[in-house]
């Protein structure tokens, strides 16, 4: 009893008990969030938007022919006629958003990337109301401010690319379960962060392996005031139920788009059919560690359906990757540089669509901006997974003084070095989190499940291939754990308590 006492007071004292989550404090900082987050994205949205490049252009023209009624589809000419052809390339659920937009408020030139901007903004409150399960409300606060104020997040409002909708599933997966579980809800809040997690995978397929990590959220949930019922066994046993309700979740939101897909094209494909492009471009003879156009001559000459293309082009990179896995293996150094040591595709997308606008010498200095401050973001975002260092007990001193110079030499590493590699932080935020080190910082599985999605990027890039922009949808968890940088570290147990976990999901004192 004196133990849930305490439990209830700390987290009283600090506002992170269920009372404060279930009343939705901090609602007036969310709301000043988002309109502090979306006025420069607006911004920018209106003011440096042009013609959709690249990848984008690909978005824009299947979000038309979706707000046209034409589904995701293209017009092959047989004949010197269009006929109708089914695609899906790309994943859908970008595509399927921005043709949403364009049905309710037309295809203006705007339309599109006013739309990011509210998404932006909305990513910014939801890393708000995460954080708040994570940390302290004065440092989720400071999460939320820097989601706003991102460099790299507030340039993508004028971009036509999927990263900001992806990682809003990213985060709003997480929010939606803890705050279930912190109302005893831990099964509605499971199934609800599969359907956010569902609709994000139609939007990045890979978020899917985000799934497992879902189960950290449910460990420590409140089952009354301070108390966890059931011990360690019952706590593994819900986190494996939340993981598997969210996984068959997320796979049944998916479900009707692989259906059609197994209807209309050449074959079934999940979501999309650019996994063996992907896997191929970072394996074959010519691959760099980033992107590189495939050709024909280079394994796969004879046209044909999507599916078939891609699975030929999967045959191809696991052959190559079983003939030489020593050179594979070498590029994946140099793949998560490309992902995580720069930050330059946004001001290389702008500079494509309006070249005036952006002579070289702008170019250089946006990108310059967006590099140091995504670098100085990674840098504190792993001081995230370290506790501040306290003088007893001694062997959780020493621990933690030890991953926090592992993170500092990591960070002279990248600063000093001829290569200035940062990648090897993004590496170390999930291996360092996965350890259990004594007097690690107190979560409640939001940390976890955030350090869970980095090694999630990470792995995905060391197999396929690297580009800055991929590390886009982790950044507002990198902001998160900025936030959390150097919390104070859990402590051993009072006498009489319950396994160790009874002050909750939301003990957080730093």
């Amino acid at each position: 009893m004196a133990e849930a006492a305490r439990a209830r007071a700390e987290a009283a004292r600090d506002g992170l008990g269920p009372a404060s989550a279930r009343a939705g404090g901090d609602l007036v900082f969310s709301a000043i969030a988002f309109v502090l987050a979306l006025l420069p994205r607006l911004y920018v949205a209106i003011a440096w938007a042009r013609e959709p490049v690249w990848d984008g252009h690909y978005y824009d023209f299947g979000a038309r022919r979706i707000a046209a009624g034409l589904g995701y589809s293209d017009d092959l000419i047989v004949g010197g006629q269009p006929v109708w052809h089914p695609w899906c390339h790309y994943p859908v659920g970008y595509s399927g958003f921005l043709g949403l937009v364009y049905r309710l408020f037309g295809a203006g030139p705007h339309v599109a990337t006013v739309a990011n901007a509210v998404t932006g903004a909305l990513l910014v409150v939801v890393v708000h109301r995460l954080a708040r399960y994570a940390t302290t409300p004065g440092r989720a606060r400071a999460a939320a401010l820097l989601a706003a104020l991102s460099p790299g997040l507030i340039v993508y409002a004028a971009l036509l690319m999927t990263e900001p909708l992806a990682a809003l599933g990213l985060v709003t997966a997480p929010w939606l379960l803890a705050r279930d579980a912190a109302r005893g809800r831990v099964i509605r809040g499971a199934v609800l962060a599969g359907a956010a997690l569902g609709l994000t995978a139609l939007v990045r397929p890979q978020s899917l392996l985000c799934a497992p990590a879902l189960a950290l959220l449910t460990w420590r949930a409140w089952r009354g005031p301070g108390e966890v019922a059931g011990g360690a066994s019952a706590a593994w046993r819900r986190g494996a139920l939340a993981a598997a309700l969210s996984a068959a979740t997320a796979l049944a939101v998916v479900a009707p788009w692989t259906i059609r897909n197994c209807r209309v094209m050449d074959g079934c494909a999940l979501v999309s059919t650019n996994g063996g492009w992907n896997l191929a471009i970072g394996a074959f003879p010519r691959a760099t560690g980033r992107f590189e156009t495939l050709r024909a001559g280079d394994g796969c000459p004879i046209a044909r359906g999507q599916v078939a293309q891609d699975r030929c082009w999967m045959t191809e990179g696991l052959r190559w990757i079983k003939d030489d896995p020593a050179r594979w293996l070498a590029l994946i150094p140099r793949k998560l540089g490309f992902t995580f040591d720069h930050e330059s595709f946004p001001i290389g997308y702008l500079g494509e669509a309006n070249p005036a606008a952006w002579p070289e010498e702008r170019r250089a200095a946006g990108r310059r901006v967006l590099t140091a401050s995504h670098l100085g973001l990674l840098s504190v975002a792993a001081l995230g997974v370290v506790a501040l260092p306290r003088l007893r007990p001694w062997r959780a001193l020493a621990a933690q003084l030890l991953a926090l110079a592992a993170v500092l030499g990591l960070v002279a590493w990248g600063v000093l070095g001829d290569e200035h590699a940062f990648w090897p932080l993004a590496v170390a935020i999930p291996v360092i989190a996965a350890l259990p080190l004594p007097g690690r910082p107190a979560n409640g599985g939001v940390v976890g499940y955030l350090a869970f999605a980095v090694a999630s990027v990470a792995l995905t890039h060391a197999v396929f291939f690297g580009e800055d922009r991929y590390h886009m949808v982790v950044t507002p968890a990198l902001c998160v754990l900025a936030a959390c940088a150097l919390r104070r570290g859990e402590t051993a147990p009072a006498a009489g308590s319950r396994s160790g976990l009874s002050t909750g999901l939301f003990r957080e004192r730093g």
